[in-house]
């Protein structure tokens, strides 16, 4: 197996030190399969999506709630509240 060097943003490195330790992964080998699934999506062309894309049929699908949370600001009074 080859050895790539890369430098990276201090931030990035951390994300990836987090998501090795959620996954139970070295970060070697999470850094290895990230680029595998971007290689592999590049040759089949798809590119990727959007959070809109991705939920494009929930949007718009509920009913029944204010159609414009910045109409009445009470809307917002509870929010973030556990």
């Amino acid at each position: 197996m080859s050895t790539l060097t890369i430098k990276i943003p201090p931030q990035l490195e951390q994300e990836i030190v987090l998501a090795s330790q959620r996954e139970h992964l070295s970060k070697s080998e999470l850094v290895r399969r990230a680029l595998v699934a971007y290689v592999n999506q590049r040759k089949a062309g798809i590119a990727p999506m959007s959070a809109l894309e991705q939920a494009g049929d929930l949007v718009g699908c509920f009913s029944g709630g204010p159609s414009d949370l910045s109409s009445n600001p009470r809307h917002m009074d509870d929010f973030g509240r556990v």
